[in-house]
Formats: C-alpha cells, structure tokens, sequence
C-alpha cells in the first residue's frame, strides 16, 4: 500500500480503522501526532482494551504473537502498539513479524511505531509483508523550505494569522526541532484571541531559541552554497557546546566523497552509477552535484588539507584555534 501522511491519515479515522497501521519516519512529532489520533479513532470506534508493547533487547516476540492471537478480555475490541525505537527488530524479530502480518487477529488493530526506515529496510520481508496488509505513515521530516508553510497552517488552526517577517523570525529559532515549534504555537494561541496578526514584537517576545543545530544540517548548508545559514550553524552548534572533532570527521568526509564525485564525473560516469559507492542517499543526491560545479577540486584539495591542519590543532600537536579555523573552512566552502 503506498504511504500517506498526517492529513490523509486523519481524513480517513471517520470509516472504520483498518487492521494494521505501520508509523516510521524522522520527525518525532508527526509520529507521536499519527499514534495519537489512531489511539483517539480505536477508543471512538470501541477499541478499549490496549495492550502496547516496546521492543528491546531482551523482548519476547512469541510473548507478542500469543497476546495478538488471544481475545481481549470479555472479548473487547483490541488496539495493540507494538514499539521498535531502534527500528531493527533482527531476524526473531522480523519472522515474527511477517508471521504477525500473515495472520492478523480478528477484532484487533495493530499498530506498528518505527523511526525513519532506512531505504533498504523497506525491501526487507517483514516491511513488505506489512506494506501488503495494512496502512504505511511515513513522518517526513519538514526541511527549512517547508518549514515556515508549515507554521503558518498549524497557526491558522488556532485562527491565527502571521506577519511575513514575524514568520521569518518564527522559522529561524525553532529550525530542526518541529517539537518545539508546536510548543511555542500552542504558546501564541494561549497568549492571543482568534483573529489576531501575530507581529515582530508577539514573535519576540514568545518565541524561544529552540533551533537544534544539527551537524548533518551543516552539510547541506555549506553543500548548497547557503553562507547565511552555515553561519548560523556554526554559531548554534559551538553555542550548544559541540566539540569540532566530529565535525571535522563528517567535514572531511563529505569533502572525499566530493572529490571522488568529481573524479568519476570526469570519467563520464552519471550519478545515478556512482550513488550507492558514494553514499549519495538523500538530499546528497541532488547537494552534492551542485557543490562539485561551484567548487573546484583545487579547493577540495586544499581544504581536505586545512582539515588535517585542524585535527592536528584538536589533538594538540599543533597551536591555534580549531573552532575558529574549523569556521572559517566550512565558511568559505560555503562561498
């Protein structure tokens, strides 16, 4: 079955639930809002009886399978959560979930919460088995393009409305966590009557820094040649306290894989034959072929150079300041 989102997940709660839902993705909060309204519709359409269960090291998928092929008490309807948090339930794990697939229970809804799948999960036996009985949610992380779309519709749920540049605002301090962003929504709404214009100075004064300064939000900052943000970035990450070593290592290998990008490409090679030797998964796919037109191997090569300097610097074979020459490289790869 192909996959759906928030919206079309909640359009279809009103028509009776179907037998098996799987919930995976990256946004923590579109996952948390997905489980929700399936907990909202199974309670609504007499689904009491709720037994949920977290898949750790130690737990028992014979355990599960039984529970799933028993009646609920006094024969209740049954909603049944079933939790991976690593998202890799191994091979006891996977049998049992397609067996889980191959014999759903009758008067049962199962829900199955994932993180994000990775792309060769998906082809995996028990994904597929599942793909082919129930309703696949995929919780899409929302980028820095989607981002201030997205407040302005969860404003306007409340019957709120926003100006462009309190927007702006808005969109720059709650980047990269789409949790706190619905915090400081539900704060507007709390503080301001339905109608009202959301300005600057209601922004301001309500708004917190919540932006989570990711390092793998630096690579495709830097990659796209968007110098205002990896300023903001590097200002966020050294404010929270990152230490450059991992930076660095991620830096460095991004700047490899574009020189090897840039080598296959000049023997003729296309990306889509050199994607998976290069790991260009993702966004990468489309950053990294912009990043090697704007940048030359002559850079690549230099600043594969400085990254060596730099490590020497953190290991303190060498004297200066590695956040600040770590800065002034992804700075002017940027440019």
């Amino acid at each position: 079955m192909a996959a759906m989102n928030l919206d079309q997940l909640s359009g279809s709660l009103s028509a009776p639930l179907q037998v098996l839902y799987v919930i995976h993705g990256e946004e923590d909060l579109l996952r948390i809002e997905a489980l929700d309204l399936l907990r909202a519709a199974a309670k609504k359409q007499g689904y009491l009886n709720r037994e949920v269960y977290t898949a750790d090291t130690y737990f028992d998928w014979d355990e599960m399978l039984q529970s799933a092929s028993s009646m609920g008490l006094f024969s209740d309807l049954k909603f049944m959560e079933i939790h991976i948090p690593n998202g890799k339930p191994g091979k006891p794990g996977g049998d049992a979930l397609q067996q889980l697939a191959e014999r759903l229970p009758e008067d049962t809804v199962v829900t199955i919460v994932l993180p994000k799948l990775e792309k060769a999960q998906t082809s995996s036996k028990w994904v597929t088995s599942l793909a082919k009985k129930g309703a696949i949610l995929e919780a899409k992380a929302i980028g820095t393009q989607a981002l201030p779309q997205w407040i302005r519709n969860r404003l306007s749920q409340h019957k709120l409305d926003i100006e462009n540049d309190a927007l702006a605002l808005f969109a720059d301090r709650v980047e990269g966590n789409l949790l706190a962003a619905k915090q400081e929504i539900d704060k507007l709404a709390l503080l301001h009557p339905a109608g009202h214009m959301v300005n600057m100075t209601d922004a301001e004064a309500a708004i917190a820094n919540v932006a989570r300064f990711d390092i793998f939000q630096l690579a495709g900052a830097w990659m796209s040649g968007d110098s205002p943000r990896v300023a903001r970035l590097l200002d966020g990450l050294e404010a929270n306290g990152e230490e450059p070593v991992l930076l660095l290592w991620a830096v460095a290998e991004d700047i490899r894989t574009l020189i090897r990008l840039t080598a296959a490409l000049k023997q003729g090679q296309n990306i889509a034959s050199v994607r998976n030797s290069l790991r260009l998964w993702g966004d990468k796919q489309t950053l990294a072929p912009m990043a090697v037109k704007r940048i030359s191997i002559s850079r690549l090569l230099q600043a594969l150079q400085d990254c060596a300097k730099i490590d020497c610097m953190i290991k303190g074979a060498q004297s200066g300041n590695a956040w600040a020459e770590f800065k002034h490289l992804v700075s002017g790869l940027a440019v």
